[in-house]
């Protein structure tokens, strides 16, 4: 319609200015008024060139990468596994690689992805500000890149950022700590990889609520960089220095498990929670050494990922915003039985 708008005003402008030079008999008028048509006319085309310009069509072959931290990790196999099938449901060829959170053999799968021409990424990201050169990269080669789980530092260079809510997560299982403690005792506190922005935001949410119990107090807080075995060594030094501590909060469910592991060494049995809604977590919540754990809906956020490179690469656009949240579910004894494989089953 601006454009209909802008043709129409121009007509009708070079229209009036004709008229008038007619009646004038002004030559210089006519000629500056077919100028600045022309002129008017090269703009539209300049802007017509750069809106196809920003269209992303891929690089040319039918192959979709799957870039993910570690699949040791389930969460991030139920990830890769997930948008793999779609893929390749969808008719796409697959590529799945894990950049083992290391941001310069991220890179390295994002040069190989452009080499092989992928047609787009699909990503689980190995660093907020350490990955947006290289989805700049593949966005500069034509290649989109759908970000999962994990968002980048900024917009404007992946078409999709689709994460779980982790904010709404965190908050609703600390809920459930807070209510497992009585409201007071000390605990303490795993933290994630501090390169992860989920990281923090789990934290700030678990202290958003926390901290408005005057009775609850932290005594230790210490990174487990996601790891269980890192959780378990950091866990056993954290009891060592606080036999009376009360409860544990994680800020996924890879440290919660090794969180319990210590705690069972010492015959401790103590509210714990963690975030992500694994098997595993489900498993420790069901024999009563778990308070809970908020699902993040990896599996469906994958297929999301999948979907909407497929409409990209078809139809030029998502049809939605570029940054997407998808809420979590806080898992409890209450209802972990409607959780397996990272899909919650009403």
């Amino acid at each position: 319609m601006k454009g209909f708008k802008k043709v129409l005003a121009t007509t009708l402008a070079a229209a009036m200015v004709t008229v008038v030079a007619i009646g004038c008999g002004s030559d210089k008028e006519v000629k500056d008024t077919a100028d600045k048509k022309t002129e008017d006319t090269s703009d539209t085309a300049d802007s017509k060139a750069e809106d196809t310009a920003e269209v992303l069509k891929g690089g040319g072959s039918n192959l979709i990468y799957i870039i993910t931290p570690s699949v040791s990790n389930p969460a991030f196999k139920a990830e890769a596994d997930t948008a793999s099938a779609k893929a390749k449901e969808l008719g796409y060829d697959v590529k799945t690689v894990s950049h083992d959170d290391d941001p310069t053999k991220q890179t390295e799968l994002f040069d190989s992805a452009i080499a092989d021409k992928a047609a787009a990424i699909i990503c689980d990201n190995a660093g907020a500000d350490a990955t947006v050169e290289a989805v700049q990269k593949a966005r500069d080669a034509g290649i989109p890149t759908f970000l999962i789980d994990r968002e980048i530092n900024e917009e404007g260079v992946a078409i999709s950022q689709i994460v779980a809510n982790n904010y709404q997560g965190a908050k609703a299982i600390a809920e459930k700590f807070v209510e497992d403690m009585d409201e007071k005792g000390k605990y303490a506190e795993l933290l994630g990889k501090e390169s992860d922005t989920n990281a923090g935001v789990r934290s700030s949410a678990f202290h958003e609520v926390i901290d408005q119990y005057p009775d609850m107090e932290m005594v230790a807080q210490q990174t487990a960089n996601w790891e269980k075995t890192e959780a378990y060594d950091k866990m056993e030094a954290i009891i060592q220095a606080n036999p009376d501590l009360n409860g544990v909060v994680c800020g996924n469910d890879t440290m919660l498990e090794g969180v319990c592991a210590a705690l069972a060494a010492h015959n401790m049995s103590l509210p714990v929670i963690g975030v992500d809604g694994s098997d595993e977590a489900a498993a420790l919540i069901k024999s009563g050494q778990a308070t809970g754990t908020a699902l993040q809906q990896f599996a469906v956020i994958a297929e999301m990922a999948v979907t909407q490179a497929d409409d990209y690469l078809k139809n030029q656009t998502t049809g939605l915003d570029e940054k997407q949240l998808v809420d979590c579910i806080a898992i409890t004894s209450d209802n972990v039985d409607k959780l397996s494989g990272f899909i919650y089953t009403e």
